[in-house]
């Protein structure tokens, strides 16, 4: 209800500026307690137990400054990135809109991150504070090796992350996509998985909602013979399906409620491809509840979001998490994972 009246003003400022604002008002904020193990909607996924399903997508914390603020928002985990080796200033402004009418964001930050020594730091001093931390590790935009810039990353990382989550599906980093290629993409994760060793964290693939046939069968292929925890299902699509706003002419990744049937059909897809051999983790135009329960019948172990809290306000987990725990009482279901995969 706050946020409601408060929303109005924030979005009279760049959203740039205003996202900047979010996330130092959550490091002035007191912290509230993450959510506590054990609960209804607990699940277990690659070895790993999330308190409930929902996620912050990379994305929001770039710069792993608000992760524990945001465990305490009622989040299940918190995905930081995308950091690249070496700190970058992104794509030139305005890079970000929204899209006000369509309840989306097209952004085309490219990367814009301090780097990873800096990072390191930050969730280094976390210390043993409980929490599932994702880390989303990308390439530098003029790396000369890209393959060499994820083998960093992952070697940095590692000792620091829950699970490591491979972006190579970002459009605004020119030719980063091409890495989702078949040959591309076992040389990146025959280097990623040489360079986080035997004892390091799961390595997750975040991939495009942009994919033929073809690509998803070759990337699920990959992905169960590489032993790769997850799938994480879309990223931002650079398709433009009907939009209503000024800014929809925008370059740039489009996310929000127009990315929903477009991400939930290549979920679908993956499920498919996989026979549910692999875990996948839904994402894209996931605002309510109901979204996120259609997302797990449709075969997400696991789900994440980003534009909606600009729209929905910082209570989104919370409100999200005892809707489906009021649907799985209603269904009368005792874990999440019965639900998975059963439209």
């Amino acid at each position: 209800m706050f946020y409601s009246l408060i929303r109005p003003a924030l979005f009279t400022l760049d959203p740039e500026r205003a996202h900047g604002l979010a996330i130092r008002a959550l490091k002035a904020l007191p912290r509230g307690k993450p959510v506590a193990p054990g609960g209804l909607l607990e699940t277990t996924v690659a070895g790993i137990a999330f308190p409930n399903p929902v996620g912050m997508a990379a994305g929001f914390d770039k710069d792993a400054e608000v992760a524990d603020a945001l465990l305490g928002l009622g989040f299940g985990f918190v995905e930081v990135g995308s950091i690249t080796p070496l700190p970058q200033s992104g794509n030139p402004k305005p890079r970000l809109f929204r899209l006000e009418e369509d309840h989306a964001v097209i952004n085309r930050m490219g990367f814009n991150n301090g780097g990873a020594e800096a990072a390191a730091v930050r969730v280094a001093s976390r210390g043993d504070r409980p929490g599932v931390i994702g880390i989303n590790i990308g390439a530098n935009k003029d790396s000369t090796d890209r393959i060499a810039d994820y083998a960093a990353m992952t070697r940095i990382m590692a000792p620091y992350a829950t699970y490591l989550a491979v972006n190579i599906s970002s459009p605004n980093t020119p030719g980063l996509r091409a890495l989702q290629d078949e040959g591309s993409l076992v040389a990146l994760l025959d280097g990623v998985l040489e360079a986080r060793g035997s004892e390091g964290p799961p390595v997750f693939l975040k991939v495009a909602p942009d994919l033929q046939s073809a690509d998803v069968d070759a990337i699920t292929r990959i992905a169960l013979d590489k032993g790769l925890g997850a799938l994480i299902v879309a990223n931002t699509t650079i398709s433009r399906p009907d939009l209503v706003s000024a800014h929809a002419g925008e370059t740039g990744g489009l996310s929000g409620a127009p990315l929903k049937p477009l991400a939930l059909e290549m979920l679908r897809n993956f499920r498919k491809a996989s026979g549910g051999a692999i875990p996948l983790i839904g994402v894209g135009g996931i605002a309510t509840a109901e979204d996120a329960w259609e997302r797990i019948r449709a075969g997400a172990s696991l789900v994440q979001l980003y534009s909606a809290i600009t729209y929905r306000g910082p209570g989104i987990a919370r409100e999200i998490t005892k809707g489906l725990e009021a649907i799985m009482q209603r269904e009368g279901l005792a874990s999440i994972a019965e639900a998975v995969g059963s439209e």
